[in-house]
């Protein structure tokens, strides 16, 4: 085999993903390796785009955003084009993760106050009551 073409399990070796996620983003139209019979041969090309859905996907890009910038790449090889459009998209998704944040961080600080006062009345019930 070509050292340009990598079979299914040279691919889930290489980028650690399993058969079943190679076969859903071929599902989703995102890869489109050959076929030689039963087998999946995976070329550079699909390599490429295997490490971007994976980047995207990292960076929490919808497989629709990543789907649009790949289909981008392959009607123009512009890669400034594709560089704005996914520059665009990722200050957007910058945005979403530090809103995020935010909220987890003001949800924190709610929860630790929540279980100081709850430790503070559990506390007070364990104390032994004053004689009378």
């Amino acid at each position: 085999m070509s050292e340009d073409v990598r079979s299914i399990r040279q691919m889930c070796d290489a980028f650690g993903v399993t058969p079943r996620t190679l076969r859903f983003y071929e599902a989703k139209e995102l890869l489109s390796p050959q076929r030689d019979g039963q087998h999946r041969l995976f070329t550079r090309r699909d390599q490429a785009r295997l490490k971007l859905i994976l980047r995207g996907k990292r960076f929490g890009f919808s497989l629709e955003e990543i789907r649009q910038l790949l289909n981008m790449y392959d009607r123009d090889d512009s890669e400034l084009k594709q560089l704005r459009k996914t520059y665009e998209i990722a200050l957007a998704r910058l945005a979403d993760m530090e809103r995020q944040r935010d909220e987890l961080t003001e949800a924190i600080v709610d929860l630790k106050k929540e279980l100081a006062w709850g430790e503070s009345v559990l506390r007070q019930s364990d104390k032994p009551e004053a004689a009378e």
